[in-house]
């Protein structure tokens, strides 16, 4: 019955067409994307001034690390990471990328893992692109690092399904103040002076990944958006029982499409997404469904060079050299560095 199911879907997107209950081809993008940010919860609120705040600077070999806060809405500051390369500065700015860190049930983690204070190696990827050169910003998400329950009294994913319900009774989703927080990371970023304000990215992996899709659409200062390892479609989740965490699912979207149809929103932007063949959360077959489906909009768009995808046989949800070499490569090609 799986099999069939899989050979149904790819029959589907080969012939460039949606599953039953979906009219995304007949759907124009700006409409979808009136519908994605109704079904996120709304409009967002109108910007207020950042005020930064330095808390210290750590030395690295060849730049510094920034421990910095940054208002997202009046009276809530993020905590992050700014990574910024001795070569960057006012007089020779460089492209700056935002670093989405991952989930993985590690709510002591945030923004310092690919930062590379602490965590797995693998995902030190601030670490890594800051040493390409670039400008690297990395945020603490709610609920993850400093941002765990102040009170105390919620631990670990408690807190979390606490504040998914609580955007919930506000008739809006995590996913809602997960974007807008990611546009107010892309602020502060564009603000500095060592940035090219111009020539901005994003990278994540698993629950970063999601980031990435979700923020891309609604914010078009992101030139290039890059995902590792998480596409989950609604699809695939119902169909395989998945548990993903809550920033996957934005309420009411099913009425309009699946998740790949808000990446397709990203279109004529640069999107690049790296996928495992062995990666349970995000089940290959729907993936290879999905794709298509993204690159038919990035088609319509005039834009088919702008997507491209990688899936790697035989690996995980892991971030391998061969996935991060075709991260860097995405970079550079749509990042002028001067």
């Amino acid at each position: 019955m799986k099999t069939q199911l899989m050979g149904s879907l790819g029959a589907l997107a080969t012939a460039g067409q949606q599953p039953a209950g979906n009219d995304v081809a007949e759907t124009s993008a700006d409409t979808l994307l009136q519908h994605y940010q109704a079904c996120l919860g709304g409009p967002f609120p109108k910007a207020t001034p950042l005020q930064p705040q330095r808390r210290e600077t750590i030395r690295k070999e060849g730049y510094r690390i920034e421990s910095i806060t940054y208002e997202v809405e009046p009276q809530e500051r993020v905590p992050a990471l700014l990574l910024i390369p001795d070569s960057a500065t006012a007089q020779h700015p460089a492209p700056g990328i935002a670093v989405w860190h991952q989930h993985n049930g590690e709510y002591h983690l945030g923004k310092s893992e690919p930062a590379g204070l602490a965590g797995n190696p693998m995902h030190h990827t601030a670490v890594a692109l800051v040493r390409e050169g670039y400008v690297v910003l990395c945020p603490d998400a709610l609920c993850f690092e400093e941002r765990q329950d102040p009170t105390g009294k919620l631990k670990k994913g408690d807190y979390e399904r606490f504040e998914f319900l609580r955007e919930v009774v506000r008739g809006r989703s995590l996913a809602w103040k997960n974007v807008l927080e990611m546009r107010r990371a892309v602020d502060y970023l564009s603000s500095r002076p060592e940035v090219r304000a111009g020539e901005l990215g994003c990278y994540g992996h698993s629950m970063g990944s999601t980031h990435s899709w979700l923020v891309g659409p609604l914010e078009p200062r992101l030139k290039c958006i890059v995902g590792n390892c998480c596409l989950p479609s609604y699809e695939a989740i119902e169909h395989e029982h998945l548990l993903h965490c809550f920033p996957n699912f934005v309420p009411g979207w099913g009425q309009f499409g699946d998740t790949p149809d808000i990446a397709a929103l990203i279109a004529p932007r640069a999107l690049h997404l790296n996928f495992g063949a062995q990666d349970t959360g995000s089940p290959i077959g729907f993936v290879r469904a999905s794709l298509p489906r993204i690159a038919a909009a990035y088609q319509k768009a005039g834009a088919t060079e702008n997507f491209t995808s990688f899936i790697e046989e035989g690996q995980g949800h892991v971030l391998t050299e061969a996935m991060w070499q075709r991260v860097k490569e995405t970079f550079a090609r749509h990042l002028k560095r001067s």
